[in-house]
């Protein structure tokens, strides 16, 4: 069986709600396909969003590679240089009649 790609997509527009948003594979023994807003949050926002079935993710990102998010484990550094987002949840309403 082949390994899934950790690089996923670049950053793309939610079909439905046109928020900027990311898609990877985050992780290395069980990995998770996580879609993040690319919203910064701050350190208020997080707490307030952050819930068992909503997570954070550290935004990695630099002149020279592509942006990639990561776990943010309890060792994560409180001064963490990067960017802060959450899973994304749409909110656009749905369009089928069915």
């Amino acid at each position: 069986m082949a390994r899934a790609s950790r690089k996923g997509t670049g950053p793309t527009r939610c079909p439905s709600c046109s928020a900027p948003t990311l898609t990877q594979w985050v992780g290395d023994t069980a990995a998770v396909r996580v879609t993040a807003d690319l919203t910064p949050l701050t350190p208020a926002q997080q707490a307030a969003l952050r819930t068992p079935n909503r997570l954070i993710w550290c935004l990695i990102t630099g002149d020279h590679r592509p942006a990639r998010l990561r776990w943010i484990h309890t060792w994560h550094p409180t001064t963490c240089p990067h960017p802060h987002v959450t899973d994304h949840q749409c909110t656009a309403q749905p369009t089928t009649l069915f």
